[in-house]
């Protein structure tokens, strides 16, 4: 999910914008680090997505309460590297193999592989494939396509996906 918590419709300019509310779960830690859109590691902070889903408003998505969270529980975790990659609005057919999301997250995925081992996937994709009926009903295999692929691309059979 690119994140869309805190975005709202601003009626004087007619637009979506965010309401910059961080809340306390979502604010940035020195141990907690992203990959942006130009593959470089920087700390992370809210909005996760603002350089990958840059034609959209985004807000706070559920990266960062993730990564809190797992260092809330185990201060000597270390340092988590966190790979935006989601666009908001897509469909699970735009995440298959071979096409560009897909790809793209491969790609940003092997990058951040060479600096640190990938120990898990965040997945919350879903609404744009309830809009019909036919993707509503592809969506349970497509999905399960896309995790096996993603497993065997990026040599990691047993991804823990947290969906």
């Amino acid at each position: 999910m690119a994140g869309r918590g805190g975005v709202f419709n601003d009626t004087i300019t007619e637009t979506l914008a965010w309401d910059g509310i961080v809340p306390p779960e979502c604010q940035p830690n020195p141990s907690i680090l992203r990959l942006t859109a130009n593959l470089t590691w920087v700390e992370a902070h809210e909005p996760l997505h603002a350089d990958i889903d840059y034609n959209k408003t985004n807000g706070v998505g559920p990266g960062m309460p993730f990564a809190n969270t797992v260092l809330n529980k185990d201060p000597n975790f270390g340092v988590i590297g966190l790979v935006p990659c989601a666009i908001g609005g897509t469909n699970i057919s735009q995440w298959q193999k071979g096409e560009f999301l897909y790809e793209q997250l491969v790609k940003r995925s092997q990058f951040a592989m060479q600096s640190g081992v990938y120990r898990a996937m965040l997945w919350y994709q879903g609404e744009s494939d309830t809009e019909n009926q036919q993707d509503a009903e592809l969506y349970k295999d497509n999905l399960k396509r896309f995790f096996n692929d993603l497993r065997f691309d990026l040599k990691t059979p047993k991804l823990p996906i947290i969906q």
